[in-house]
């Protein structure tokens, strides 16, 4: 892979449009995936030893079976890259079967495993549409283990599929999966206003708001709503938005038509229901949503609930801190969340009750950084540990205890086995 960084990179801007900068931020993340679980394997391949007088007790792991890795197009080389190692080297048989838009990145994570050695029969790239590939493989008895990331919609499907015991099914399937989120950030009155909007500008439109950790709402104290949202607007009108070819651009295409369709509705419904604050011109020749944002939207208005998935914010205003956490969890998910304040009180009170599975304060809510960061929520962003932390290729491994009474009674050897 760090040997051929540049050319992973290129596929990833040409295949799902990601701008230069991210996509090689994206080959790095991949890279660290594969040194971390390589490293935390032989950690969990010493197993534990429980041992007293005259009895050994040893635990330690096996690998479950078949793995089916269903990985996204937006990040088509990390998570792809992160769930296969991840069950290869925990000793699993591995199946990808990646997203129809970034097939080709797929095959270029093949080349460089069959490149590394990986024995013949142990992984297989497996393309092709995921309503009948995908649900095929879900569905087959012999998968044991099923690492998902992906739409609501499609996770939930694959939670209720992979339950239900199949004919000559022998086992119970695993599913870790990883569906998105409604993510939000708060800017309190004590937060340094530079600060907060340059962090919820790259968190809002960072790959065109087609990360599963991208900022959608970010919820301002009365007190400095108004300068939070005009200082949000005119950086957000700085933004470079065209081709992932051109080194200035900052803001791409989205991933295709269907989701360009998509998105451009939503961005009709909260023109009905709130207060259009910025809608930017973008090309006309190629898949593109200029970053919009979208002020006084309350929190049971359809933009503040429904994962968007592109370069859409709903700004929104409230009385306290205490109504800020409320609006903050007042949705289906549990993804990443930020806090901008210089208020001990409100960064503890946030510590203890914002429901995220990665609370991050006074920075930026995209880009986790494996082992530094691990990356996971909960409700119904997913199910499964947190990617790239200490107790994730736990999932993928059965634990074995072996206890052994050592206080022989005589020696009674067998003939042949001396």
């Amino acid at each position: 892979m760090e040997e051929r960084r540049h050319e992973l990179s290129a596929w990833i801007c040409v295949e799902v449009g990601k701008v230069l900068q991210q996509a090689d931020a994206e080959v790095s993340e991949a890279i660290d995936f594969c040194r971390y679980y390589a490293d935390e394997m032989e950690r969990l391949d010493k197993g534990y030893n429980y041992d007293v007088a005259g009895e050994t007790n040893r635990y330690h792991y096996q690998p479950r079976g078949i793995a089916l890795v269903i990985s996204p197009w937006n990040f088509p080389f990390a998570i792809s890259t992160g769930m296969t190692v991840a069950a290869l080297v925990t000793g699993n048989c591995t199946l990808l079967k990646p997203a129809e838009t970034s097939t080709v990145i797929a095959a270029k994570i093949a080349e460089i495993l069959v490149d590394a050695g990986i024995p013949k029969g142990v992984f297989q790239l497996v393309p092709g549409k995921g309503s009948k590939v995908g649900a095929y493989m879900v569905n087959h008895p012999d998968v044991h283990l099923i690492a998902f990331t992906g739409s609501r919609e499609v996770g939930c499907r694959i939670y209720a599929d992979a339950a239900i015991l199949q004919p000559g099914q022998k086992h119970l399937k695993r599913v870790i999966a990883e569906m998105g989120g409604k993510n939000a950030i708060i800017v309190d009155e004590s937060s340094d206003l530079d600060q907060a909007v340059a962090g919820a500008v790259f968190s809002a439109f960072g790959y065109s708001g087609q990360k599963c950790s991208a900022a959608s709402r970010i919820i301002v104290l009365d007190p400095v709503y108004d300068a939070f949202l005009e200082r949000f607007v005119e950086a957000t009108k700085s933004l470079n938005v065209g081709a992932t070819d051109q080194p200035s651009t900052q803001v791409g295409p989205v991933i295709d038509a269907t989701a360009q369709k998509r998105i451009l509705e939503y961005i009709e419904i909260a023109k009905q229901e709130s207060t259009l604050a910025l809608q930017m011109e973008a090309p006309d020749n190629g898949f593109y949503v200029g970053p919009t944002i979208f002020g006084d939207v309350l929190p049971n208005h359809t933009i503040a609930q429904e994962e968007i998935f592109g370069p859409v914010v709903a700004v929104m205003r409230v009385k306290s801190f205490a109504e800020a956490l409320g609006v903050a969890n007042g949705t289906d998910y549990a993804l990443t969340g930020g806090l901008y304040s210089r208020s001990p009180e409100h960064i503890e009170q946030a510590q203890k009750e914002f429901e995220v599975g990665n609370l991050y304060i006074n920075r930026t809510i995209t880009g986790a950084i494996v082992s530094r960061q691990p990356f996971g929520g909960f409700k119904l962003s997913g199910v499964g540990s947190k990617a790239g932390g200490p107790d994730y290729l736990l999932q993928f491994l059965e634990p074995r205890h072996i206890s052994e009474n050592i206080q022989r009674q005589g020696f009674a050897p067998i003939e042949g086995n001396e």
